[in-house]
């Protein structure tokens, strides 16, 4: 790791060790900040480096890493200071690494002259090793060397057969290489090294062994030969300057997959964002359409009310009508009679329009008759309207537009066809029956032509409705569907499983009833009534009238329910009327539970304005936090 203290002050070798521990005692007061969290630390010395949060291993690693090489003496004070307070003060932090790491963090391996040359991956060698030890994989010198943690050896043979020699192989990290120095010291510490093998004219049973470096690498024997088969040549500078430039290859891929992730995340967002104001116009324009909705419907209404009074009073003007023409001509007919006592031609001619005034009222009979049949179908045409506008103001409230103005073009046409078949009955009353019967059935034409374009306009509003309708439950299972891994229980906006008993209920009831069985049993019993539930044939409901709207409640007198409440008691009897509640309400054809947006502070099902509001909040603090 790079580090960008100031390495051009002037510091002496002698005085690292005094210069570190004074920086020992600022970082433990508090003066030089390192730890930032529980398990989150800073390097208070490199403050210009990209990556400002490690974890314990990562920094302490730093720490020693820098300590150790051969930067400027007030670098490797600093962070000699650093190592120490995290391995003296902040042990704590190290619990959750694994024992071998821990080791090596804490017991690092003492720094060895950069220049010299180092068989990596690490390797010892072992001399004047019978050949009987290296049986069975080695087993036996694994066992002796078990201390050194060699992952495996291998003997050295030539053209002649075995050698005598063995090579001991070790891990390729830190860990490994101090375990490869332990080796080396331990042999040269009892005098059976690599000087002592080379030294020594009698060497008997003795095994010696030493580190594999350059001079072993570059000899011309079996074991050169082996060495460089399997390794190469490095300084600890080298291999520490690559694992180091792998290290920051790594953050930098790391990085920059992050920064692709959250670019990705950040359009996520951005699309989220989209929908949400979509789906809010597409609210608003669904409110403000059931505004005009209820308006245009109270207007048709005042209008059909008012068209319905009009036909009333004009067919109670025609009805005194016809009876004052009735009157007038009883009374012609009377003063004929009276006079039929005159001449013979006078009689004749009284009798004539007697028999023409006879006619004629005749004529007036039937035109009442047929006006009289004419109301009566007005009257019962108008009881069927009613009829059938109160069944669809209950059913489909987008309907009674199209309703009332099909009614209203359905008595128009009964009307237009009553006076039709008056005005045929009024021929020879001084009425121009032909001009008038041409007039009415222009009328009655142009009402069925608006009469067929309602009910056309009527079919594309229903399938309008239709498909608004689909597309807002189809946008609402997709946002129920996304935010399943957002919301939780104690947020205010939640996704409640509806139809779904609580267990806690039936826990509490079986703790009473059944002791130590009481966990096994609530189980049992909340799985038998949730399948209670989903069964079909049990519908435990009963209607009841509220005013003029029938409603459906819970059967109190079901025998299932009975049982249930003497059983466990009235807790569980809520909870499962509750449950049966929410299922006749938002699945009653299915019977399965279903997931629905709900308010957990006013505790009711949320409104598409209120998830909305509630995911734009969230949204908000996340990018504040960030």
């Amino acid at each position: 790791m790079d580090c960008s203290s100031d390495e051009s002050s002037e510091l002496s070798d002698t005085d690292i060790d005094d210069y570190a521990e004074k920086v020992y005692v600022d970082l433990k007061s508090g003066k030089l900040v390192a730890r930032l969290g529980a398990d989150r630390f800073r390097c208070p010395f490199c403050p210009g480096k990209k990556k400002q949060d490690y974890r314990y291993n990562e920094l302490l690693q730093h720490a020693i890493g820098v300590g150790a090489s051969n930067r400027a003496a007030k670098v490797k004070a600093n962070h000699q200071a650093l190592a120490k307070l995290l391995k003296t003060d902040h042990a704590d932090a190290a619990g959750s690494l694994p024992a071998r790491q821990a080791e090596a963090l804490f017991n690092p391996p003492k720094p060895v002259q950069d220049q010299e040359l180092f068989v990596y991956p690490w390797m010892g060698i072992l001399a004047n090793v019978p050949a009987e030890q290296t049986e069975k994989g080695g087993a036996t010198v694994m066992q002796q060397l078990d201390r050194f943690k060699p992952s495996r050896i291998n003997a050295v043979d030539s053209s002649n057969g075995y050698t005598g020699f063995v090579v001991v192989h070790f891990e390729k990290d830190w860990i490994g290489f101090k375990d490869a120095l332990a080796f080396h010291n331990y042999y040269k510490s009892r005098h059976l090294g690599k000087m002592d093998w080379n030294e020594a004219s009698r060497r008997g049973k003795y095994i010696f062994g030493w580190l594999a470096k350059e001079e072993d690498y570059n000899s011309d024997d079996p074991v050169a030969r082996f060495l460089s088969e399997r390794g190469e040549l490095k300084t600890v500078s080298e291999l520490q300057l690559e694992l180091s430039r792998k290290t920051e290859t790594l953050i930098t891929n790391l990085t920059n997959q992050i920064s692709a992730k959250s670019k990705y995340l950040l359009e996520l967002e951005c699309k989220c964002n989209q929908m949400d104001l979509a789906l809010q116009r597409a609210m608003e324009g669904s409110d403000s359409l059931h505004q005009r909705y209820n308006e245009e419907m109270r207007n048709m209404q005042s209008a059909a009310r008012e068209h319905s009074r009009r036909i009333v009073q004009e067919t109670d003007q025609l009805r005194k009508h016809l009876d004052e023409k009735e009157r007038a001509i009883k009374r012609r007919s009377k003063q004929l009679s009276e006079i039929v006592a005159q001449t013979d031609m006078e009689r004749r001619k009284l009798e004539n329009d007697r028999k023409k005034n006879d006619g004629q009222n005749d004529s007036l009979h039937m035109a009442r008759i047929e006006q009289e049949k004419a109301n009566e179908g007005v009257r019962i045409l108008v009881e069927k309207h009613k009829k059938e506008k109160e069944a669809a103001l209950n059913k489909i409230l987008m309907l009674e537009e199209q309703l009332d103005e099909k009614q209203k073009l359905e008595l128009d046409i009964e009307q237009l066809r009553g006076k039709l078949e008056v005005v045929k009955h009024m021929e020879g009353e001084g009425v121009d029956v032909k001009k008038r019967t041409e007039e009415l059935t222009k009328q009655l034409d142009e009402r069925m032509d608006a009469m067929e374009h309602m009910d056309e306009l009527n079919q594309t509003l229903i399938i309008k409705e239709r498909m608004t309708n689909d597309e807002l439950q189809d946008a609402k299972k997709e946002l129920i569907k996304g935010l399943a891994d957002l919301l939780n229980p104690r947020s205010i906006i939640g996704i409640k499983r509806m139809g779904e008993l609580d267990e806690k209920a039936f826990l509490s009831a079986c703790k009473e009833r059944y002791g130590a069985e009481a966990e096994t049993k609530a189980l049992e019993l909340c799985s038998l009534w949730q399948d209670n539930l989903r069964d079909a044939n049990w519908h435990p409901f009963k209607m009841v009238v509220t005013g003029e709207t029938p409603k459906q409640i819970i059967d109190e007198g079901d025998e299932k329910l009975v049982g249930l409440k003497e059983q466990l008691g009235e807790e569980v009897y809520k909870a499962v009327t509750t449950a049966l509640l929410e299922i006749n309400e938002y699945n009653p054809s299915g019977g399965y539970v279903v997931s629905e947006l709900w308010n957990n502070k006013e505790n009711k099902k949320a409104s598409m304005g209120e998830v909305v509001e509630h995911i734009l909040k969230q949204w908000k603090l996340q990018k504040r936090k960030r």
